[in-house]
């Protein structure tokens, strides 16, 4: 992982930022979004993740999160990562109605060319934007911005009907995770 952005406070809540290379916008599919949301649950249940807030966008992820005692929220990140960019590739690859199943597959190829990596794609980018959250105004700035990314974009009307976002679990709802609300 970069070492710009580290996980300093091992108890620390932080919101993190995963991008796909080249901002390409691979999540419009659903089966790509349901890839990470099954992934999300299993670092939760398996791997130490504490999900407090998160949302799928077309080309990146937001979550604030924090690691369980006994876990490295850095290690969870990197396994995540790893683990679904070759999920992710495996589903395009094997995804008969991709009808840009190449495109794609050429714009992760290329980015491996550009990071010298011995994987033959390279889907996230390098490292991922942690930020600690250190009051309830930072944790309320990030929460407001999770949940307000897919009525920015356009997507819906309310935060609540965002389907790939925490925001139905602060409006009373049930989501597609498990989290822990702020």
């Amino acid at each position: 992982m970069s070492t710009r952005y580290r996980c300093r406070n091992p108890e620390g809540l932080y919101f993190v930022t995963m991008t796909v290379q080249h901002w390409i916008d691979i999540f419009t599919r659903c089966e790509y979004k349901n890839c990470l949301v099954e992934n999300l649950d299993f670092c939760h249940k398996n791997k130490g993740l504490e999900v407090f807030a998160w949302v799928i966008m077309t080309n990146h992820l937001h979550l604030i999160v924090r690691a369980k005692e006994g876990f490295v929220l850095q290690d969870i990140l990197r396994d995540f990562k790893k683990h679904t960019s070759k999920s992710i590739i495996k589903l395009i690859v094997e995804n008969p109605q991709e009808s840009r199943k190449e495109w794609l597959l050429r714009g992760f190829r290329k980015s491996t060319e550009q990071t010298n990596e011995k994987e033959k794609y390279s889907f996230w980018q390098v490292g991922s934007h942690q930020i600690e959250l250190w009051s309830n105004d930072v944790i309320d700035e990030k929460l407001n911005y999770i949940h307000n990314n897919p009525v920015k974009a356009g997507f819906v009307f309310r935060e609540d009907d965002y389907l790939y976002s925490s925001a139905v679990d602060y409006a009373g709802g049930k989501g597609l995770l498990d989290i822990i609300k702020v």
